[in-house]
């Protein structure tokens, strides 16, 4: 059972749990299958790589790792805090979504 994200790419985000907690960073990517975003600069992880030919050195990479979304909320532009989302219906039928303290649209 997916649950339903409202957390889309480029969204400015704050991670409310994890070893992360407090930092604010840029979704990279949405995976929906797995219930996770990527975010910019956040859960940065190691790995080891063999030499290959877009990598001749090998050795270790540094880079992101996917979050839980449950673990990140949307900032909004002008309350500047992290806030929960609804979905509002506009008169031409299209959905945007909005913030529940001060009703500005988030959508672009």
């Amino acid at each position: 059972m997916k649950d339903k994200c409202l957390i889309r790419k480029d969204d400015k985000v704050k991670v409310i749990a994890g070893k992360d907690k407090g930092k604010i960073g840029k979704v990279i990517k949405v995976i929906r299958k797995k219930n996770r975003v990527l975010v910019e600069n956040i859960n940065m992880v190691k790995r080891h790589s063999k030499p290959t030919a877009q990598n001749k050195q090998g050795g270790i990479i540094e880079g992101e790792a996917p979050v839980q979304w449950s673990n990140v909320m949307v900032i909004c532009n002008k309350c500047m805090t992290p806030v929960r989302i609804k979905m509002h219906s506009l008169e031409d039928g299209r959905k945007i979504r909005v913030c529940r303290k001060c009703d500005e649209a988030i959508d672009k």
